[in-house]
């Protein structure tokens, strides 16, 4: 009996376990299963276009009042907030929304129109909400350049009234802004007492252009040119009778232009005889006062020491030289650049006269400053490639007529029209795709830059134009240069025309004007439109018998030295 009760208890005992778990497991509720929603994907901005168009950084030439589209990754939460526009300064830009088929996409469009050529931003912050309520990671910001307004600034005048207009504007720097003291003319408009004499030399024939044109008269332009000669004469420093760079216009003293260019500067020196000598041409009456003009210019002419400038009888002339460190710039005046008139002068000298082989071997290398490649399809006698920067064909042929003038190293009538050409077909070509380049804007020389100073050329673009260049060029490329002025004037003279006439340079793909005016850069506006127009400064420096008798010399050939 004993087994069967033991395996009736087991039974038992089993069986109130099972009931127990049973019972037990039913008294608690089952678990119900979880529905786990994932949080909304973060909103991203996927495209940014300006009138239907994209960009990989900024967007450069927009219109003045765009439609900005702004597409998104997911419908975005209305009212829409988040979005700022704003001017470079950090003015807030007020603009509309407008609607659009998909909620995914945002269009704005400006209130009113955006200044032309100036910087915006869009801002697309973290407030800006998708419909589900997730956000951008961080602010997106869109940068515009508005494009250029095409709309006519002035009134239309002819186009000799144009060039009368410019001429007499840009004479203002030296009538008005030249120095109370010695009536030179300031290096640029912020220099205070600093003149310049080559800048002197040019405002010196912008007078005799502007007595030609009636914007002064004969008597008004002779006193102030007794002043300005005067001053040179007894009160500036010459250095064997050469001018500095630079001087003070009250003191006549050197302002150093570098550590050691603190005494002569021979080509500066030659840019203002240029200048005197074409005014002694011109103001040939018999009275007193014209009378001793000419023979004080005489005086500062002949006291020039040019073949002293050959440092020991060398075969070439040197640019500087220092009363404390002598020859240490040691930069001899080699070809091609602007300094054939430095040649021509010291050849020219009826008292400290060079000869022939200073010019052959010094200016011209034996040759070795001859080009002969072709750029844009011209060919150019001379100089370095795309024929550097375009103040080479102005400076020294604001007095030397380079029509039909000749030596045995170029025709210069070919070799200035080519260098014009070069500049502007580099401009319309524009292979360094700098924003506004055109046939109408163009012009690569020596300008004041964004943060300084540097000599443009197509070997050296940094996209800045400066108005001198093309309005210098008018006897080479007249047409080009008339489509450039009409530009400069019409288009963007509300920001480039000012109480000097054009302002010394600007860019338009991140828009920059220039607030300078440069004596050196105003002086040849002035100088050669009259050149253009009548010939005037060129038959006044070609007329002196000295300048007839060295360019000969150096063997020049032209019907205006014979």
């Amino acid at each position: 009996m004993k087994p069967f009760k033991t395996t009736i208890r087991l039974y038992l005992l089993l069986s109130g376990t099972a009931a127990w778990i049973m019972f037990t497991g039913c008294s608690k509720q089952r678990p119900q299963s979880e529905t786990i929603v994932p949080p909304p994907a973060a909103l991203q901005l996927l495209s940014t276009t300006v009138n239907g168009r994209s960009s990989i950084g900024v967007h450069r030439g927009v219109v003045l009042q765009p439609v900005i589209q702004l597409r998104f990754s997911a419908p975005v939460k209305k009212p829409v907030t988040g979005i700022l526009w704003n001017e470079a300064s950090g003015a807030a830009v007020a603009f509309n929304f407008i609607n659009t088929a998909s909620d995914s996409i945002v269009e704005l469009q400006p209130a009113e129109r955006l200044m032309a050529l100036s910087r915006y931003r869009i801002t697309v912050s973290s407030g800006l909400q998708s419909a589900a309520g997730s956000s951008l990671p961080a602010a997106v910001t869109t940068e515009l350049i508005a494009g250029i307004d095409s709309s006519r600034k002035f009134p239309l005048i002819t186009d000799d009234s144009l060039l009368t207009l410019v001429q007499k504007q840009t004479f203002r720097y030296f009538w008005d802004f030249g120095h109370p003291v010695s009536r030179l003319a300031r290096e640029r408009n912020t220099s205070g007492d600093v003149v310049t004499s080559g800048g002197s030399g040019f405002g010196v024939m912008a007078m005799v252009a502007a007595v030609h044109r009636g914007f002064i008269t004969r008597a008004q332009a002779v006193n102030r040119l007794q002043t300005i000669v005067g001053f040179l004469k007894n009160t500036a420093q010459k250095f064997h009778g050469a001018f500095p760079h630079w001087m003070n216009g009250s003191s006549g003293v050197v302002v150093p232009f570098s550590a050691n260019d603190n005494g002569a500067d021979l080509v500066e020196t030659s840019f203002l005889l240029q200048g005197l000598l074409t005014a002694r041409q011109y103001f040939n009456g018999s009275d007193a006062a014209e009378t001793n003009l000419r023979n004080d210019i005489n005086s500062i002419w002949n006291g020039v020491e040019w073949s002293w400038f050959r440092k020991n009888n060398e075969n070439q002339l040197y640019w500087h030289w220092s009363p404390t460190v002598g020859w240490a710039i040691n930069l001899p005046i080699r070809g091609w650049n602007e300094c054939l008139i430095t040649y021509v002068l010291a050849a020219s000298s009826s008292s400290h006269s060079i000869p022939k082989a200073v010019y052959d071997n010094g200016w011209a290398a034996n040759g070795g400053m001859r080009n002969g490649n072709a750029y844009f399809g011209q060919v150019l006698p001379l100089g370095p490639p795309f024929g550097g920067s375009l103040f080479f064909s102005h400076y020294s042929f604001l007095g030397i007529n380079p029509n039909n003038l000749t030596d045995a190293y170029a025709n210069y009538e070919v070799q200035n029209t080519a260098h014009a050409l070069i500049n502007h077909n580099h401009c319309k070509v524009n292979p360094k795709n700098n924003f506004g380049y055109s046939d109408s804007v163009w012009g690569l020389t020596a300008s004041d830059v964004p943060n300084g100073y540097t000599a443009s050329s197509p070997t050296n673009d940094v996209g800045v134009i400066a108005p001198t260049a093309a309005l210098s060029s008018f006897p080479y490329t007249p047409a080009e240069s008339m489509k450039a002025l009409k530009f400069f004037y019409y288009v963007l003279g509300d920001k480039l025309w000012g109480e000097y006439g054009f302002k010394d340079a600007f860019r338009l793909g991140d828009p920059w004007f220039a607030s300078s005016y440069l004596a050196i850069d105003q002086g040849p506006i002035i100088v050669m439109i009259e050149n253009y127009r009548s010939g005037l400064l060129w038959n006044l420096f070609m007329s002196c018998p000295e300048v007839k008798t060295g360019m000969r010399a150096l063997g020049f050939q032209s019907p205006f030295i014979h």
